[in-house]
């Protein structure tokens, strides 16, 4: 396993972060955009919207990402984190950093007074699902996710 420095990214690491980001959002086949990933990263990290955990070698280098978004379990009254992003740079996979994000986001959670942590992740992403379970997450059997995508009016 390669060890990376994990920490809270600022504004100061929106170039990074913003090439990660943009690589994952192409990972789940969008079109390249940097411009927009950078708008996108720079408002969340602006307004406190999210946290962002950054990746790096001992030399600096960006490796992965996570984000996660503040937000309640009504049903728990308690407040809980959505890890709605996580992304690791090729180069680095295979070698725990995606796990070693994850226990970042966990730790992050328990510091922050989050009862829970949830994510989702595409059904053929079997690595993934793979490594949440390694980690103790469960998939849940109970609960169908649904969304539904609001166009602009004319």
């Amino acid at each position: 396993m390669t060890s990376a420095h994990i920490r809270t990214a600022t504004l100061a690491d929106l170039a990074p972060v913003a090439q990660l980001f943009d690589a994952y959002r192409q990972f789940y086949q969008y079109p390249p955009d940097l411009a927009l990933a950078s708008a996108f990263m720079a408002q969340r990290m602006q307004n406190g919207e999210s946290v962002v955990l950054l990746a790096c070698d001992a030399a600096g280098a960006a490796l992965g990402f996570c984000q996660l978004y503040p937000t309640f379990c009504s049903l728990e009254a308690k407040p809980i984190y959505a890890l709605y992003d996580l992304y690791v740079a090729p180069a680095a996979r295979g070698a725990g950093m995606g796990n070693q994000l994850l226990l970042a986001a966990e730790q992050t959670a328990r510091d922050h007074g989050m009862c829970r942590l949830d994510l989702t992740t595409a059904k053929t992403n079997l690595p993934a699902q793979a490594a949440y379970e390694a980690l103790g997450w469960v998939r849940d059997e109970v609960y169908f996710a649904y969304s539904k995508a609001m166009t602009a009016p004319i």
